[in-house]
């Protein structure tokens, strides 16, 4: 996608009279495209209603917390930020639709900020996540920051108390909590070189 570190996957999706098969998430096709494997660490899987606003969130780097994203039931509107402090894509954003029928996977890589937005009446979202979930490496970003101006549906949305309170992206940038872009490629890049031996 436009984000250095975001990939979207399509499926191949083999339906008959009896449902659908596919391969939700293939290590050798994933490692072709980014050029390291996902280490799993963790599976989230998320039960939201309409209208629900989840995230932006990101982790220290390093570790950080790479995830792959995929839409189980419903449909929503997946949101990248790129928050690495010194990007040349610094504070843009890529978006794209999750559903059920296409069953696309989104994989954003470590130092990105991560938001969705249910589109239909319920969805379940699943994460392939790189590393465990730990409180004090984990950080967001207001979703309904006006400078960001995140493209989501109009009408009433709900956060959570937590991403209610979350600071904007200037104020986060004020306090030092966003990644290094140098760092966070430099975390990738010895990844990718353990790989390789």
């Amino acid at each position: 996608m436009s984000i250095e570190g975001v990939w979207e996957f399509t499926p191949l999706i083999r339906a008959d009279d009896r449902g659908v098969f596919l391969e939700s998430f293939k290590a050798s096709q994933f490692d072709l495209a980014v050029g390291h494997p996902l280490r799993i660490e963790q599976m989230n899987v998320s039960v939201s209603r309409a209208n629900t606003v989840r995230g932006l969130h990101f982790a220290d780097v390093p570790p950080g917390q790479a995830k792959y994203v995929q839409c189980f039931a419903g449909r929503i509107l997946d949101v990248v930020v790129d928050i690495r402090v010194g990007s040349p894509t610094f504070g843009t954003w890529d978006a794209v639709e999750l559903d059920d029928t296409d069953r696309k996977g989104l994989y954003i890589a470590e130092g990105l900020g991560h938001a969705f937005c249910a589109l239909s009446d319920t969805v379940t979202v699943g994460y392939l996540c790189s590393e465990p979930y730990s409180p004090s490496r984990e950080h967001g970003i207001h979703p309904l920051d006006p400078d960001l101006d995140l493209p989501w549906p109009k009408g009433d949305l709900m956060l959570s108390p937590k991403d209610a309170s979350a600071p904007t992206l200037a104020e986060a940038m004020a306090q030092g909590m966003l990644p290094d872009y140098e760092s966070c490629r430099d975390y990738v890049t010895e990844a990718q070189r353990r790989v390789r031996g």
